[in-house]
This record gives C-alpha cells, structure tokens and sequence, in this order.
C-alpha cells in the first residue's frame, strides 16, 4: 500500500474518532472502546508510515552516494539561482575553481565583496533556502515570527502592557485624569553560532554525480536547526537567546501531588488554557507546546464523562492536515521542552507568535584541505550562523505550567 493511501486511510480513521468524541452523547462504556481500538489503529498506521519514510529517506540517502545525476547543477539551473550553481561549484573544488565571473555571482547576489581565502559568504539565495529548512527542526520556527535582517546591528522591540488600564467617566464640565502609557523595550541581539566541522571524504567531493551542496547542507541544517530550536527553547539569556519556556510567565504551578509530579490533570489544563488573556485565545493562534512524551501523557486524560479530551488529527504532520488538537486548541511537538518530571516546565500553551527569531542573512561557510583532514583523505566543512530569539510580549500571550515538585 502507497505511503498516499495510508495517510488516507489515518485520516478517515481520525475523522470518525473526532465525531466520536465531539458527539453530544457519550457513552463511557460503548464509545470508549470504539475509540481506543480508533487510537491503536492510528498508531499502527503512523508506525507504518514512518517505516516507509525511514525507508524513502535510507534510499535517498544511499542514492545521494551513488546517484549518476548531477543533481547541484541541475537544481541550479533549474531554479535558474545562479548562486546554487556558484555554492556547489566552491564546495567541489574550493576558492581557486571560482572564476572571476563566478565572483562577480557571488557579489551582486551578496551585495558585497568576495569573502577572504578558504571563506565563502553564501549568496542570499542559498542562505534562504537554508534558513527555511531550519523549519524542520524543533518547532519553534513553525510557531515563532522569523524576521531576516542583513546585518546582525542591535534592534529592540517596544512593549507596553495594557491590560489593567481603563478609561473613566467623566461628569459634564470635568477635566479628564492623566494616565500615561508605560513603554519599554525588549532587544532582539543575534549569537554567533556554529555547525561544527562536516568532514566530506574526496572521494564523495570527486564524484561529479553527487548533490555535494544538499549533503553538506543537509547536515549544516540539522546541527545549526537543533541547537538554535533549543535555544530558542530553554535558552537561559544573556549569553544565548531566552527560550520560551524561560521568558514566558508561570499561568500554573500544580499543588504538590504524586499525580502531577510526571503528569498534568485535566483541571490543571483547563486552568492552564484560562491563564492567558480571552484577547489572545479568541485570535485564533493559540497552541499547545510539549515534548511528545506529554503528548504520550495527555492522550490518556479524560474529561468528567470519561469523554478522551485528546483529538487526533485528521493528517497530522502532511501538508493541509489537521493538527492534533487538545481542547480545541493544536498541539506542537519540540523535543526541547522538558518532560514531566518535579518543577519541570512541561507544557506552554499561547500565542507563540509573540516570540521573535531573528536570522542575519550573511551565513559563512568555510573549506578546510590542511593536513588534519588530507591525511584522511577529508575535506573539512564549518558554517557560521548569526541568530537570535527572544519573547517580546509583556501581557502574557503564553503561560506555562509546572508540574509538582513532589
């Protein structure tokens, strides 16, 4: 069965467990079964799926090594990007491949000088590309607003909370009170981040029918997506970005109980979704972020007539499917946010949009051939990236919740 038909099939299972469970007479003892036997059949579906795409990607994989397509140059001229072209052209063979017309690519596409020997600042093209791969990875760029800016020069955000402020009634003749509007800002710095060295044996550089660019960019993503999606995350500040789950306020802190020291009862989510304001939970934005071991946790819940509060989506994780959903509200996967355990910061739930990543397009990339590498028979890789993150909102778009202590 096509990976197509399988999704199909997941979705019409999903669809019927939603009305099953949205339906106004439930019947803990007939409907529950039904649901759950819905539920095993879903997850056998999504561990089928996932075989065949662990299995899809393999193949790619190997046919990145053995492909006899010259996949980069291709790409390059059919997206007609002449810095793709350019990128993989460098990372075959290095500044001395590039010619003079190579260079003047790299500058109007730059809009700036050729980078020093071993040094090659990636044209705009590219760098987008990149940066919108970093999607993948994590969460947060899915939720967050990204703003590109080509340099990393300081940039702060304006705040004002306005929550407790109110106008008032005047009687006729009366002078108006003042009450002026606080403001402060929030800054947006960017960090200095690095992939680490990808090393790249020649034989692979040599081969002209590998895709060199999507390999090594492949593996650029990955490292820079994760450590930025953590920091993004669990960033501490100061020296790093501050994370969400740090930045954002505390809208619940369970009672200490052997019940939500690894867990989170359906009152405690309830009060958790009330904590942020109605004026951002009517706009429609608002989620739920967790790491999938408490999606684990929420499936089980149940609400007073014993109703399953977790809904799967109709195509969870394909383009135009349906989220899962968590009274009413999608849920959002990172595997940066902790799992239940005591004190732990395990759920956010809010507005992620408040949370602003801000990407400086200049990404530096740089080839090594000294004698660490040559005498492996390797080329050495190391990208630079300039990023930043941080919860510009002071009115409590997103609140979290902290499991008991014991």
């Amino acid at each position: 069965m096509s990976i197509q038909a399988l999704r199909e099939q997941r979705a019409a299972k999903a669809k019927t467990l939603n009305e099953l469970v949205n339906k106004k007479d439930w019947n803990p003892e007939a409907d529950q079964p039904v649901y759950d036997a819905g539920m095993a059949d879903i997850d056998a579906l999504d561990a089928q799926i996932k075989r065949i795409t662990d299995l899809n990607e393999k193949v790619a994989n190997e046919a990145l090594n053995n492909s006899v397509v010259e996949a980069s140059e291709r790409a390059g001229k059919d997206k007609k990007s002449p810095g793709a072209l350019v990128f993989a052209k460098w990372l075959r063979n290095g500044d001395k491949a590039l010619t003079e017309e190579d260079w003047a690519t790299v500058r109007n596409t730059m809009s700036t000088t050729t980078s020093s020997e071993g040094g090659y600042t990636v044209a705009t093209d590219v760098a987008t590309s990149v940066l919108d791969a970093l999607k993948a990875y994590g969460g947060m760029r899915d939720v967050a607003e990204v703003i590109q800016t080509a340099g990393g020069n300081p940039m702060s955000f304006p705040t004002s909370d306005g929550t407790s402020e109110e106008g008032e009634l005047i009687a006729e003749n009366a002078s108006a009170s003042d009450a002026d509007a606080d403001f402060g800002t929030k800054s947006l710095p960017v960090f200095k981040y690095s992939s680490k060295v990808v090393t790249v044996p020649f034989e692979l550089l040599q081969d002209s029918s590998v895709d060199i660019e999507a390999f090594v960019r492949a593996r650029l993503v990955t490292r820079l997506g994760r450590v930025t999606n953590k920091h993004f995350t669990i960033g501490a500040g100061t020296t790093q970005p501050f994370g969400i789950m740090i930045a954002a306020a505390v809208g619940v802190t369970a009672a200490n109980s052997s019940s939500q020291v690894t867990a989170i009862t359906y009152d405690s989510l309830i009060d958790l979704q009330h904590s942020v304001d109605p004026a951002y939970r009517d706009g429609g934005a608002c989620k739920w972020m967790m790491n999938d071991d408490s999606v684990r946790v929420v499936r089980k819940i149940k609400d007073g007539q014993s109703r399953p509060i977790f809904v799967p989506g109709y195509e969870s994780g394909t383009p135009g499917g349906a989220p899962d959903r968590l009274l009413g509200d999608p849920i959002k996967v990172n595997q940066h946010v902790a799992k239940m355990a005591a004190s732990a910061k395990s759920i956010a739930y809010g507005d992620f949009s408040h949370y602003k990543i801000r990407d400086a397009m200049a990404i530096e990339m740089f080839r090594f051939t000294d004698s660490a590498y040559t005498k492996k028979g390797q080329v050495g890789f190391l990208a630079w990236m300039r990023s930043g993150g941080n919860f510009v909102d002071v009115g409590g778009a997103v609140k979290v919740f902290v499991n008991a202590a014991s």
